[in-house]
């Protein structure tokens, strides 16, 4: 991975392939690696016509850690973003955020506005109106000195996923405990470019999908059959509708 400094953030990035930009930001305890290049998204794109660039966000994979809740958040991280597309010297991209990351894209499009064409917010629904509602139960489960002893399901889930990517744990739960608001309706609806909201059937940790969607001045659904909050990421259902949605007019 290549590195620049953000504002005298470390961050590490991927910059693949020709064509339209695409600006890909991925989950909580995840990376660009496990979020975008092993499900195929970064392979796919750029046989699709565009340059893909996704970036570990500040405290994952090989960016800089901290270890104050004050030096995370979605808007300090949608910072990071538009940095990168200012290295890059790309003034216009489509973004991709999944998670997380769909707080971090909907920040760069809402302080950013125009450098986003297009914005697709992947596994998120009525917990993006209401805030995430489970992040004290991360914590402790990214804190608890025995995984086995995790009492709670989102708990034992992201501390597991946190383990096998090999991630900081400490630096995790000070991004956790940062925390994700609720977003304003208001703001939502402010948003003038495309949108395409895609989620899981199965996604109980995003909640409805329908609130989050009717929020917007428009936006597109994209119901992904069968999919937990885990599993939607590398669905090919999902591949397909964002590279449809990418390549309209």
């Amino acid at each position: 991975m290549e590195r620049f400094s953000s504002d005298g953030v470390e961050i590490a990035y991927l910059d693949q392939g020709e064509g339209h930009p695409v600006l890909l930001v991925h989950g909580f305890a995840s990376s660009a690696r496990v979020n975008w290049v092993e499900p195929g998204w970064v392979d796919l794109l750029s046989r699709t016509g565009h340059r893909v660039i996704s970036l570990d966000n500040r405290g994952h994979g090989r960016s800089k850690k901290f270890y104050d809740p004050e030096d995370y958040g979605p808007a300090l991280m949608a910072g990071d973003a538009c940095r990168l597309l200012d290295h890059l010297k790309i003034e216009k991209a489509d973004v991709l955020g999944y998670s997380m990351g769909s707080w971090v894209v909907f920040f760069l499009a809402l302080y950013y506005p125009r450098r986003v064409r297009r914005m697709v917010l992947g596994g998120v629904g009525s917990n993006f109106l209401e805030g995430s509602q489970h992040m004290d139960e991360i914590v402790s489960g990214l804190e608890s000195h025995d995984p086995a002893l995790i009492p709670t399901p989102y708990g034992r889930a992201f501390r597991a996923f946190a383990d096998a990517n090999k991630n900081d744990l400490k630096a995790l739960a000070m991004c956790a405990r940062s925390g994700y608001p609720p977003v304003k309706r208001e703001d939502l609806m402010s948003l003038r470019v495309p949108v395409m909201v895609a989620v899981g059937t199965e996604d109980e940790l995003a909640g409805p999908v329908a609130p989050l969607v009717e929020s917007f001045f428009s936006a597109e659904r994209l119901d992904v059959p069968n999919r937990d909050h885990m599993r939607t990421v590398g669905d090919k259902i999902f591949k397909q509708g964002v590279v449809n949605f990418l390549n309209l007019p």
